[in-house]
């Protein structure tokens, strides 16, 4: 009896130690299920695939957002780019979300999908205080618990004011062109969070061209999670993947169409990076001027451009 219970407690100092070496933001699924009927409590799951928020079924509550939809500006080309202010606003105020609301993202995709949405919300202003990301995400949760089909009571209205952004939280083409292409400023590191095959031009997809912008560097935001949890890595495990970002710098990420790209940011604020920003557009807006410079290839530049 006394070698089971030290087995015990030995794991769950284990998981408590564990638990410490994770960002605050993550919760795991016992915490989001102790708070399910919490009236300022908002569920939101973004699915790669978003019919199966139906078809496979979703967490009790949950409000879905379409990830393309509902999280791009809509008119604009590429169709990624982030969404205004006021665009934003109202789609948080039909998903019921307040001022005061506690926000719990979740999604299928090792949080790629969810950190878009957080982006978003601190972008824009909200209390980041308020705002969870779970662990997990799907497999997480039913690891202990059960997903329903039923759809989940329409939300009243909320009345969220979000705040215009500091200008120097996204970045725009020319502001990459010129500080990093041409200007080869030291102080900047620019990330391509998009996998290794897709940033050395082996593999197209969903674009004209292969390739990288000259300068990036190529750090996979996706190899911070585990595939098969879906669970983030330890703080330590994601400091080694951005060994080669030094601290004092400010650092741009970018991916296709912004959701690993805003993984990464994630990952970078965890870590204390104070200047991330996100390339708005990224590689689908840098790719569609078709005259843009790009480098193929598993290094930053190349001949040309180390020159």
């Amino acid at each position: 009896m006394k070698q089971l219970f030290a087995l015990f407690f030995a794991l769950l100092v284990s998981a408590t130690a564990l638990a410490a070496d994770k960002p605050d933001v993550l919760v795991d699924a016992d915490w989001l299920a102790s708070k399910l009927n919490d009236p300022k409590l908002v569920i939101l799951e973004v699915r790669y695939y978003p019919h199966r928020h139906h078809t496979v079924g979703h967490i009790p509550g949950a409000v879905q957002v379409q990830r393309f939809a509902d999280l791009g500006a809509n008119d604009d080309m590429p169709i990624m780019k982030f969404p205004s202010r006021e665009a934003f606003q109202a789609t948080l105020r039909r998903w019921g979300v307040n001022d005061d609301s506690t926000i719990v993202v979740y999604d299928d995709a090792v949080t790629a999908l969810a950190s878009r949405v957080l982006f978003l919300l601190d972008l824009y202003g909200f209390d980041m205080q308020r705002v969870k990301l779970l662990d997990g995400g799907t497999v997480g949760w039913t690891g202990f618990n059960e997903l329903t089909k039923t759809a989940s009571a329409p939300k009243k209205p909320g009345k969220v004011t979000l705040k215009t952004p500091a200008p120097t939280r996204t970045v725009g083409w020319t502001d990459v062109y010129r500080r990093v292409v041409a200007a080869r400023d030291e102080k900047i590191t620019l990330i391509d969070a998009r996998p290794a095959d897709m940033y050395d031009g082996t593999r197209i997809q969903h674009s004209v061209q292969g390739g990288h912008i000259p300068g990036a560097i190529n750090i996979v935001s996706l190899q911070g999670a585990d595939g098969q949890s879906q669970q983030w890595k330890s703080l330590d495990e994601l400091a080694a993947l951005y060994k080669a970002v030094p601290k004092d710098s400010t650092v741009i990420t970018y991916c296709h169409d912004g959701f690993r790209s805003t993984l990464a940011w994630l990952q970078l604020k965890s870590l204390g990076y104070l200047d991330v920003r996100v390339y708005n557009g990224g590689w689908a807006d840098w790719d569609r001027t078709l005259t843009l410079p790009i480098v193929k290839g598993n290094r930053p530049f190349d001949a040309d451009f180390e020159l």
